[in-house]
């Protein structure tokens, strides 16, 4: 606080005296920093009319924006129901069942920030996302089973290049998806966020070659499951001793495993749903597992492989070609997958998101059109092919 000077020398020595106490007590009572604060901060009405001006400014843009924005992401959703509906009757689809032009951008003012104070916001809590030891403990839990780890990484890679050859995936589809899925030196525990660092925080819930979700893994035991058992137990009659015990336990906790992931229906909301709890958590352990885990990755390349034969699309999918089924589903994937090259150039990739994962996708986004985004997956898959990891998987197969 500033005082005015006392002037007056006749009264100066008694003004002193007086006020050094009161001075005094005065300073040892701090101003709370919130008074403080808002005795500083407090905004003129000048700052204030002007903000309000910018504001409206702001949300008149803005709203022009929102309807126009709107306006494209509902004819995006028309034409992607025309497709669908042209399919299931076996028509051809053209160019004209696509939206050609690019979403609008937003170029107006950005919005003003407000000089006054403003309530505070509550924040949500962040979702939480269940980690490996999570994955483990669940399944001890709720299943009474701890997944069989393999002794080493290679040992996985052998593992699952056996299975996925079974299968019939080429080696050039599982290596150069694995390279693109995990950066080219993933381990078959390599959780999306925690690629390069335990200490970083988890931001899904994708693992392994092929970075499966709980969803994922809760909708291929579903699916899959007997498929599953039957290779295990073609295994299992080939053990004997603790060997075939342990492997008869893994048969029968998957057949539980197997019965809650049926008693939803078969459907990815439900999947989802049941993936985000503690018994979902156990199965998607599984994905760890040495036996299973090969499987539940190799089905999860497989399954996109047998949609697209049982819509006659019988030509062998490139690598780039199964990654965009594994990314954005198998029906949407098979869009872009049986688009003519010629279209590919033309048609902007915003016609296979919804407006918020689109605009969540800044990959989608650069490469904005279906042959710019396969030919950069196409890209990074050889980049990342050169890697230790890939290299390891290619030889093993």
């Amino acid at each position: 606080m500033h005082r005015q000077p006392i002037r007056h020398p006749g009264y100066f020595a008694l003004a002193l005296l007086l006020i050094a106490p009161q001075a005094a007590a005065m300073d040892s009572v701090p101003i709370p920093p919130a008074v403080s604060g808002a005795m500083a901060q407090a905004p003129s009405a000048q700052a204030i009319a002007e903000y309000r001006r910018r504001l409206k400014a702001y949300q008149e843009a803005r709203a022009g924006f929102e309807a126009e924005a709107g306006a494209y992401w509902n004819s995006i959703a028309e034409k992607r129901r025309g497709r669908n509906a042209k399919r299931r009757e076996h028509l051809a689809v053209g160019q004209d069942d696509y939206v050609l032009t690019q979403p609008p951008v937003y170029t107006g003012p950005k919005r003003p920030r407000n000089p006054e104070p403003e309530p505070e916001q509550k924040h949500r809590a962040r979702k939480y996302i269940p980690v490996v030891a999570d994955l483990l403990k669940a399944a001890a839990e709720h299943f009474q089973f701890t997944p069989q780890r393999p002794s080493s990484e290679i040992e996985f890679k052998r593992a699952y290049a056996r299975t996925a050859s079974a299968a019939g995936l080429t080696r050039e589809q599982a290596v150069r998806v694995y390279a693109f899925e995990t950066g080219g030196n993933g381990n078959h525990d390599m959780q999306s966020g925690l690629e390069y660092s335990r200490q970083a925080r988890a931001i899904s819930t994708a693992i392994g070659y092929n970075q499966l979700l709980t969803t994922n893994s809760v909708e291929l035991v579903a699916e899959q499951g007997r498929e599953i058992l039957r290779a295990l137990a073609e295994k299992a009659a080939r053990l004997s001793g603790a060997a075939r015990s342990a492997m008869d336990h893994k048969i029968a906790v998957l057949k539980r495993m197997v019965a809650v992931a049926r008693s939803v229906p078969d459907e990815w909301a439900q999947h989802e749903k049941l993936g985000d709890t503690p018994l979902g958590w156990g199965i998607h352990a599984m994905v760890l597992d040495i036996d299973v885990g090969p499987l539940l990755q190799t089905h999860k390349l497989l399954t996109s492989v047998i949609f697209a034969r049982a819509k006659g699309y019988t030509r062998p999918l490139t690598a780039a070609e199964l990654e965009m089924m594994n990314l954005t589903g198998d029906s949407t994937g098979l869009d872009m997958v049986t688009m003519p090259l010629a279209l590919r150039e033309r048609v902007p990739t915003a016609n296979f998101f919804q407006r918020s994962g689109y605009e969540r996708n800044p990959v989608a986004i650069r490469h904005n059109t279906v042959a710019k985004l396969l030919a950069v997956t196409d890209s990074r898959m050889d980049s990342n092919s050169r890697l230790p990891g890939a290299k390891e998987l290619a030889a093993v197969f």
